[in-house]
């Protein structure tokens, strides 16, 4: 039996489906629809109610399929490319350590679905119970490479995107932007709520 297996995609894919429904839903604290939409304006994600609910989507489906053992590959590039996103616009300036706000927690994640993509789910996954399974380096490479790839599609449209905030400056938007993006009016310490 694959236990180590069963419990590491149980792990990760509750940390993704936590963080997604945060922005979905505004669930275990997080700053839901409005809030995260506010902190991708200004990550230059635009327009910001449309990468906010993707963010939300990608994390919240993308963690389910992993916790579940489906389609492993395709939900690990999907997680991928949110932990590559968060690393380019949150992490990537701060240095590599997590306690100044750097990019070890989400590499460490992309190390991890990218090393579940080679190994496979395991035998206790709906991969393996339909008799889908896909794995192997080339599966990993394969899901490695598209979440990068999507990440910067994603991050290069966002850049040129309309926004969907009213203008800034209004109560609102201000608001938002300074409770959730740190170092962006948040008080010092305060970690903004990154791609995951």
């Amino acid at each position: 039996m694959d236990v180590g297996r069963l419990v590491s995609r149980a792990v990760i894919g509750g940390v993704f489906i936590g963080h997604g429904t945060q922005k979905l839903f505004g669930w275990f604290d997080g700053p839901g629809p409005a809030g995260t939409a506010a902190m991708m304006e200004s990550l230059d994600l635009r327009p910001g109610k449309v990468h906010a609910v993707l963010s939300g989507v990608t994390e919240t489906v993308g963690g389910s399929l992993l916790a579940a053992g489906l389609a492993t590959p395709l939900a690990s590039a999907a997680l991928t490319g949110i932990m590559t996103t968060a690393i380019k616009k949150v992490h990537i300036a701060n240095g590599p350590w997590a306690v100044n706000g750097g990019w070890e927690y989400p590499a460490v994640m992309i190390g991890s679905v990218t090393a579940l993509a080679e190994a496979g789910p395991g035998d206790l996954s709906l991969d393996h119970a339909l008799g889908t399974e896909r794995s192997g380096p080339l599966w990993a490479l394969a899901a490695l490479a598209t979440g990068v790839g999507a990440a910067a599609l994603t991050m290069a449209v966002g850049r040129r995107g309309p926004s969907s905030l009213p203008p800034t400056g209004t109560s609102a938007t201000t608001a938002a932007q300074g409770d959730i993006v740190g170092g962006q009016g948040s008080p010092p310490g305060q970690r903004p709520l990154d791609a995951a």
